[in-house]
């Protein structure tokens, strides 16, 4: 399987990987088909990612999903982040196989799942598609 030159930068120096403690959201998802789980850390001041970690336990594209996609929302707000595509963390990644596309979708669906984990504790209602 052929993976651009960032899909294998991302994979060899994953940046943002860890977690945070005492996160203000956490997201949490995984595709049974291929095995692949994600997790999303959030440390949110003033409605802005003031930090993002990931942990994935999965193939190569599904780290550099998560790595991208940390990088592509540190610094933005809640709904800058929530707006994040999985085709626009495919497409930062200079391309994703179509057999892999569904690792950029987790990262789409673990940031989701983060900002809303997020609002659920403010007391706030959790956001929809």
């Amino acid at each position: 399987m052929d993976y651009s030159l960032k899909v294998m930068d991302h994979f060899s120096n994953p940046r943002n990987m860890g977690s945070i403690e005492n996160s203000d959201g956490i997201g949490e998802v995984g595709n049974a088909k291929c095995g692949d789980i994600m997790k999303i850390y959030l440390k949110v001041e003033d409605n802005r990612i003031a930090d993002v970690k990931f942990q994935t336990f999965g193939c190569g594209a599904a780290i550099a999903s998560s790595s991208m996609a940390t990088e592509m929302i540190k610094g933005k707000t809640l709904e800058e982040a929530w707006k994040l595509s999985n085709k626009a963390v495919a497409e930062a990644l200079d391309g994703l196989p179509p057999i892999k596309m569904h690792c950029s979708m987790l990262a789409e669906e673990a940031i989701h799942e983060a900002i809303n984990d997020y609002l659920k504790k403010k007391g706030l209602e959790p956001w929809t598609e």
